[in-house]
C-alpha cells in the first residue's frame, strides 16, 4: 500500500478539493492506498475542510493538533501515522500534480529504489515559477553540494516517495522540524546506502503569492538548520551516538 502525507496550512480555501484531485488519480491507477493529510496547526478552516473529504472514504486519514511544528513536523507526525509499505509526500497546494505520484511509484518498482525524488534540477524537468524562487533554489543547491558531497541535484521539491521501513528507521534520528527537514532525511538515507533516484517534476503554481508565502524567517532558519545537520553528521555524528 502507498501512504500519501499532504502537509497542511492554512490551506482552507483549497485542500478538500485537492485531497479528492489525490484520491482519483490513484484509485484510477488501481492503487492501494491511503492519505494521510496533515493539518499542522492552521488558524484557518483547513482542518474543517479536510475532515468534510474524509467523511465517506475511510482512505482519507486526517491528523490535526493545535500548535504549528511546521513542514517537518508534520511530516514526521504524518509518518507515525502512515501504514503503507511506501511512504510518499506531496505538498497540498497541488503546485506539483498528483500525475507524479503514480510515475514515482512504477520507477520505484521497476528500478528497486529506496527512495524516488523529485529534482528541478532534472534535464526533462518543466519549470514555470518566479525568477526569485529559481535563484533561490539555485544557491541551496551549491550549499548542500559543498557542505554534503551530495550526488542529488535537488533535495527540496515537495514530492517524494521512500520505502517505509527505511523512513520510519530514519524519522526517530530527526532533529529539524522545518523545511531543512528534507536534507535531513536524505543524508541519513544516503549514510545507509540506499537508492535514491531523481525523476523530472513539472511545476506549476497555482497561486501568484506561493512564494510569497515562505517568510524571510522561514529562509533563515532552513540555512541555520543545514548548518545544524551538517555539523552533526560531519563533525560530531550526533547521528550514530545511541
Amino acid at each position: 500500500m502507498l501512504s500519501v502525507i499532504i502537509p497542511a496550512y492554512n490551506e482552507g480555501e483549497h485542500v478538500r478539493e485537492n485531497l479528492i484531485k489525490i484520491a482519483a488519480v490513484l484509485e484510477g491507477a488501481g492503487i492501494d492506498f491511503e492519505l494521510v493529510p496533515v493539518n499542522d496547526g492552521s488558524p484557518d478552516n483547513t482542518g474543517d475542510e479536510i475532515a468534510k473529504a474524509a467523511e465517506g472514504d475511510p482512505r482519507i486519514r486526517p491528523v490535526s493538533y493545535e500548535k504549528n511544528r511546521g513542514k517537518g513536523g508534520a511530516i514526521k507526525e504524518g509518518i507515525a501515522h502512515a501504514e503503507g509499505e511506501v511512504i510518499g509526500f506531496i505538498d497540498a497546494d497541488l503546485d506539483i500534480s498528483p500525475d507524479h505520484l503514480l510515475t514515482y511509484w512504477n520507477a520505484m518498482n521497476e528500478q528497486h529504489a529506496d527512495v524516488v525524488i523529485g529534482s528541478k534540477m532534472h534535464k526533462d524537468s518543466k519549470l514555470d515559477y518566479p525568477p526569485a524562487r529559481k535563484l533561490f533554489s539555485l544557491g541551496y543547491f551549491v550549499l548542500l553540494k559543498i557542505l554534503f558531497g551530495l550526488k542529488l541535484k535537488d533535495t527540496q521539491t515537495g514530492i517524494k516517495l521512500y520505502k517505509a521501513d527505511l523512513i520510519k528507521g530514519i524519522v526517530p534520528k530527526l532533529k529539524v522540524k522545518g523545511y531543512a527537514f528534507d536534507i535531513e532525511i536524505l543524508a541519513l538515507a544516503a549514510q545507509q546506502k540506499a537508492v535514491i533516484i531523481e525523476m523530472p517534476v513539472e511545476v506549476n503554481y497555482t497561486r501568484a503569492e506561493s512564494f510569497s508565502r515562505i517568510r524571510v524567517s522561514d529562509i533563515v532558519k532552513m540555512f541555520t538548520d543545514t548548518i545544524a545537520i551538517w555539523w552533526n553528521i560531519k563533525v560530531v555524528k550526533k547521528y550514530n551516538q545511541k
